[in-house]
């Protein structure tokens, strides 16, 4: 595996009016690797990736991809996003989905029309390619998604939480599907989830973000065997220091520190009264105990 750095992000921060969506992040990401960001709900890991991917402009920092700076949506990266049904043309075909991007990167018709089917091969969806997506289900519609992304051959493949609106059984067969075209392809992804699970039984390394001003929290390593599948990694003894290691990190908040109230001279008059007054009452109470 090469280790050139393929995508690099220094200092990289975005604001909304006064708030602070995400603060100082830096990170790289080498070619051909796969690397999940995950952070809990709310702390701007999608602002982050449209800032990667040059769909907004940060606050502060830059964003490099093969050194040279995003302004604007580099014409070699591509973004499946979690909305399928929002992101997917209706009146066209699978086959017409796919090829729609490629309408100003791929000259020639015949040729479009070659690059979307073996694009939908990849994903297992030939005999799909003159439906529409209505007619396909939620699984089959992200594949196409997929699909129309690869067909691209972007340099580095940008997924914001791409399973996260599929059902489980579907979302272990995407992530499936992702492992062997990424292993086919070469592929270099950066991918977005809030599943623990997930970003360790994808990832080669898992960013882990803190909550909202989101910053790095750890860089972890996935030391897992490269081939791997739903039940034999899941179980594995490694897989499982692992996931716990993320959740300790995503979890691991220390308590505020308790403030003392400040009182007032009244108010420590009236509690030593009050104390005095329990203290006659438990002497009262216990002579009168002795005496019975």
């Amino acid at each position: 595996m090469s280790l050139s750095t393929m995508l690099e992000v220094r200092g990289l921060a975005h604001r909304y009016g006064t708030h602070t969506a995400v603060a100082e992040l830096s990170f790289t990401v080498n070619s051909d690797e796969l690397v999940c960001i995950v952070g809990p709900s709310g702390c701007g890991k999608s602002t982050m990736l449209r800032c990667v991917a040059g769909l907004i402009k940060p606050s502060s920092g830059a964003v490099t991809l093969h050194g040279d700076p995003v302004d604007g949506v580099p014409g070699d990266l591509a973004v499946v996003f979690q909305d399928y049904s929002r992101s997917l043309f209706p009146w066209l075909s699978v086959r017409g989905n796919v090829e729609f991007p490629l309408r100003t990167r791929v000259p020639g018709r015949s040729a479009r029309r070659a690059r979307a089917l073996e694009a939908l091969s990849w994903v297992g969806l030939s005999d799909a390619a003159g439906k529409y997506p209505w007619q396909l289900s939620g699984g089959m519609q992200q594949r196409v998604s997929i699909a129309r992304a690869l067909a691209c051959q972007p340099a580095l493949l940008l997924m914001d939480e791409p399973f996260a609106s599929v059902d489980a059984q579907t979302r272990g067969e995407l992530e499936d599907l992702l492992l062997r075209v990424r292993r086919e392809h070469g592929s270099t992804v950066l991918l977005v989830t809030h599943d623990i699970d997930e970003s360790v039984y994808l990832g080669d390394r898992v960013l882990v973000l803190s909550g909202s001003p989101a910053s790095i929290v750890a860089d972890l390593t996935v030391d897992l065997p490269a081939e791997r599948d739903q039940i034999t990694t899941r179980s594995a003894a490694r897989f499982v220091e692992l996931r716990t290691e993320v959740a300790r990190l995503l979890h691991n908040k220390r308590p505020a520190e308790p403030v003392a109230p400040v009182q007032t001279d009244e108010q420590r008059a009236a509690e030593r009264f009050l104390a005095a007054e329990r203290e006659e009452a438990r002497q009262q109470t216990t002579e009168a105990a002795e005496r019975q």
